[in-house]
């Protein structure tokens, strides 16, 4: 079962050591993803949805999603957005074991001028990094991540500027992660839809296996993971 739909910015922004992504702290002994690094972001609200006889034709979950994107990306970081700044990127569906299950929009936006002015309640620290340190940090053991972040952050790997990100992700189909663990597999891995060991939903018929060869996992082997997708 949901609990609920949330949103997170993946703020960009062009640097010397070529493009850089926000990245916050959690807390470490509260709140959830306690002690990650994560984009900012929360849960959408009742009041993000279009009212019944207001003008916005863009009604409907990833409308709502995109205030609440907005709305909590100035909270926890000061930075404040335009909705048509962001870029819709994917939505992430937890593991069904998962205690509590938020359906996760992301949206991708290129950070505007400002300083960043974090949430004491929220974040504990924040730091701009190329996708590539923050995978050297994870795996240094320094730097906590979780796999809808660490996949993002993998698929910006090739661009080398917010405006080729951007334009990478603007005409694309957003890409639902509807994540399941795969059973009995050592190291632990995360499997998507595709791949032949995606075990679908609990209760559900079973979806049509994957063909062999064919991969769409991360593989998480200590603090080096590795992601495997095939077209």
């Amino acid at each position: 079962m949901l609990h609920g739909t949330a949103a997170t910015v993946v703020l960009l922004r062009d640097h010397t050591d070529g493009l850089q992504v926000l990245m916050l702290e959690r807390p470490r002994h509260r709140g959830s993803f306690a002690g990650a690094w994560v984009f900012p972001g929360g849960r959408v609200d009742p009041e993000d949805y279009a009212l019944p006889g207001d003008d916005d034709s863009d009604d409907g979950e990833p409308a709502a999603a995109r205030r609440a994107a907005v709305r909590e990306t100035a909270e926890e970081t000061g930075l404040h957005l335009q909705e048509p700044d962001l870029v819709l990127l994917s939505c992430w569906v937890p593991p069904p074991e998962t205690p509590r299950r938020y359906k996760t929009w992301f949206f991708l936006a290129e950070a505007p001028e400002g300083e960043v002015l974090l949430s004491p309640d929220e974040h504990v620290d924040a730091v701009w990094l190329t996708p590539a340190e923050a995978f050297r940090r994870q795996r240094a053991g320094t730097l906590e991540l979780f796999p809808p972040t660490w996949v993002t952050l993998h698929g910006l790997l090739g661009s080398e500027t917010v405006a080729a990100a951007l334009t990478a992700a603007a005409p694309a189909v957003p890409q639902t992660y509807a994540t399941r663990r795969l059973p009995g597999h050592v190291p632990p891995a995360m499997v998507w839809q595709g791949d032949p060991g995606y075990p679908g939903d609990p209760g559900e018929e079973p979806d049509k296996p994957g063909e062999p060869e064919k991969r769409h996992r991360l593989i998480m082997d200590g603090n080096n993971w590795s992601y495997e997708r095939t077209p």
